[in-house]
This record gives C-alpha cells, sequence and structure tokens, in this order.
C-alpha cells in the first residue's frame, strides 16, 4: 500500500517555513513595487497570512493577466505576492513527497536538475543506442496545449494517493480551482505563472513516466515538462509504443498529443536533429536553436534601447546576456558567442564617448 502523508498544514503555515517561503518568492523581484510594500511591514504581514491560514480564512487572491511572448506566446496568469509566499510554503512542505518518486530521467522544475542536465542526457541516450545497434530512431512527442488541459477531477485523485491531510488537501483544491469559474462543473487548466503548477504538472504526468518505465520498460524515456522522447533501433518499435503512449494519455490523463509528435531518424554529424531543450542535438554534437538565436539578438537590441533610455540597469542586461551564455555554451557556440558579445555596446544617451 502507498504510504500517505497527515499532519502537515502546520507546517505551512509555520512562521518561520513563511518567511523562508518569502525569501524565496522575492529572489530577482525585491525592485518591485508590491514585493518592497509587502516588506514594508513584512512581520506584520506574514502573521496576518498565517493566521488566515490556522483559522481557515485565507482564499487565494485575484490574477493578474498577461501575454508573454517568448519562447512562445502565452497567456500568464500571476498572483499577488503574499499568495506566492504561501505556494511557496506549501510547495517546500509537499514536494519532496514527490520528489524521492519522481523517475530520475524527468527534468523540468526539480532540484539540481533542468534544461542543461536534460539535453546531455538526451544526447546520451542518443549516442547509447547509435553505438549499440549503428543507428537510432527517436519518438519526440509534445502534449497539445498541456497546462490547459489538466483534468482538475483527475490531478485531485493522484494527489490523493499520497496526501491525507485534510485542510492542506482543502488548501490545494483551492488553489487549483482558483481560476476555474465558478459554475464549471468539469473544469481543467492549471494557470501558467503559479509554482504550484510546475509541481503539480510534474505530478500528473509522472503517471506517464511510470507507465512508459515500468509498464512499457522502455530504457531510453527522458521527459520535460509536457516534451518527451524515447530512443530505440526500430522504427517500427516507436510507432507502435507512440499508438499505445496516445491511448493511455486519453484514457489515463485526458490528453493528447500535438501535430509536431512523429518518429524519424536522428543523423550522426549530419541530417535530421532532435530538436530539444532549446538544442538541436546530433548523436556527435549540438547546436542552438536558430530561434534562439533571433531570440537573443532582439532582446540585445531591446535592452540597448532601454539602457540608452535610462529604463534598464547594467546589472539586469548583464544578468540577461550571462544567462544566455551560459545556455549557449553547452552547444557548439564559441564563435556564435564571441560574435554576438563582440557586437554588443550599452551607452547611456548624452555619454562623452571621446
Amino acid at each position: 500500500m502507498a504510504k500517505t502523508y497527515n499532519n502537515l498544514f502546520s507546517r505551512i503555515y509555520d512562521f518561520q517555513s513563511l518567511h523562508q517561503a518569502y525569501i524565496l518568492a522575492r529572489r530577482g523581484k525585491r525592485d518591485r513595487r508590491e514585493v518592497q510594500r509587502f516588506e514594508q511591514d513584512l512581520e506584520g504581514n506574514l502573521i496576518s497570512l498565517q493566521n488566515e491560514l490556522i483559522w481557515n480564512m485565507y482564499s487565494t487572491g485575484k490574477y493578474r493577466l498577461f501575454r508573454v511572448y517568448e519562447p512562445k506566446e502565452r497567456l500568464v496568469a500571476a498572483l499577488p505576492f503574499r499568495d506566492r509566499v504561501l505556494q511557496h510554503s506549501l510547495v517546500n512542505v509537499i514536494e519532496p513527497i514527490w520528489e524521492r518518486r519522481f523517475i530520475a530521467d524527468s527534468y523540468a522544475c526539480r532540484p539540481g536538475r533542468g534544461t542543461h542536465r536534460g539535453a546531455d542526457r538526451a544526447q546520451s541516450m542518443l549516442r547509447g543506442v547509435q553505438n549499440q545497434y549503428g543507428r537510432v530512431y527517436v519518438l519526440k512527442a509534445d502534449i497539445a496545449k498541456y497546462f490547459y488541459s489538466i483534468d482538475h477531477a483527475i490531478l485531485k485523485r493522484l494527489i490523493r494517493r499520497r496526501i491525507r491531510c485534510r485542510r492542506t488537501l482543502d488548501l490545494i483544491d483551492a488553489i487549483i480551482d482558483s481560476n476555474a469559474p465558478a459554475d464549471d462543473l468539469c473544469p481543467v487548466g492549471l494557470p501558467i505563472g503559479n509554482l504550484t503548477s510546475q509541481l503539480f504538472a510534474n505530478v500528473y504526468l509522472h503517471e506517464l513516466d511510470t507507465y512508459v518505465k515500468h509498464h512499457l520498460r522502455e530504457k531510453y524515456y527522458v521527459r520535460y515538462m509536457d516534451d518527451f522522447a524515447i530512443f530505440h533501433h526500430d522504427k517500427a518499435h516507436l510507432q507502435r509504443l507512440r499508438k499505445d503512449i496516445e491511448r493511455f494519455l486519453w484514457e489515463n490523463l485526458r490528453l493528447r498529443t500535438n501535430a509536431k509528435t512523429q518518429v524519424f531518424p536522428v543523423g550522426v554529424t549530419r541530417g535530421r536533429a532532435l530538436d530539444f531543450l532549446g538544442y538541436r542535438i546530433w548523436v556527435s554534437h549540438r547546436r542552438v536553436r536558430r530561434s534562439s538565436i533571433a531570440r537573443i539578438k532582439r532582446t540585445m537590441r531591446r535592452l540597448q534601447k532601454r539602457y540608452s533610455a535610462g529604463k534598464t540597469t547594467l546589472e539586469r542586461v548583464q544578468q540577461s546576456v550571462q544567462s544566455w551564455v551560459a545556455h549557449a555554451s553547452h552547444a557548439q557556440t564559441y564563435g556564435l558567442r564571441k560574435s554576438l558579445l563582440a557586437s554588443m555596446r550599452f551607452a547611456r544617451k548624452g555619454d562623452d564617448h571621446d
């Protein structure tokens, strides 16, 4: 029988837990007005949040909706800062329950993992199959509109396999349903932007992970949130797997793969590459996506204008540049990084350039 957890709620509203959650929530955002307002009476705001939890008075705040366009257009729902503090405290308590059960080859939104390790692992799998069989095929799949398709009832049922603490479940249910219309009898979708959405999305697709690894016994499987890849030397085997997995996803999770899902061969040094986690990956090497290069160039031009007008700081510029350089350095991009950095020049209007 699966182990379940009770008596979690007091750990969520513990003052030290809330204070640690505040530190995590403010990271990289201390210059924002809402964070500064919260900090003006930090102790009072944390105690107020604590009391609302203790006395069952807490309710999720109002979402602020906005669109982001990189790397693709998405509608993001952002909660007030105090709600983000609460979600950090909740995740700090419940994430370890699943973290120790998640498979090793799931890389999104997990401590010590990320796109670079995921790309390394995918390339290692490519090489393993190629070296053993002399050829390698990939089933590369994306879940269609993943965050918008997560079924609330299924998610709650999965969470209840591990958590038995009634008040913690009530809090989780309220967060899951917080952006659903009140008259929706079968709500679906999690707001992109919630910290809890990242964890819940991994809990949801952990069902796929265990099906592929333990039922289908596929050795070469890697997932990063709603993107996953399976590597094999037999194309027909992967085509059969695709049908099996798509059936499992619909029958158990009410999910479908999108039109980009396909089975194809990957070249050793040329030919088709695996497009995964921001890289084009071959057996022998990898390169940064062309769209990533175009995006960093657009970002740099925008930052140059903002810095020249005094609307951003050199520190913010350096953070953006360093983030992209770190990403690009995990591929064969030395010449690209050198030329790109050499072309960047940041100066304020009115600076003396003599």
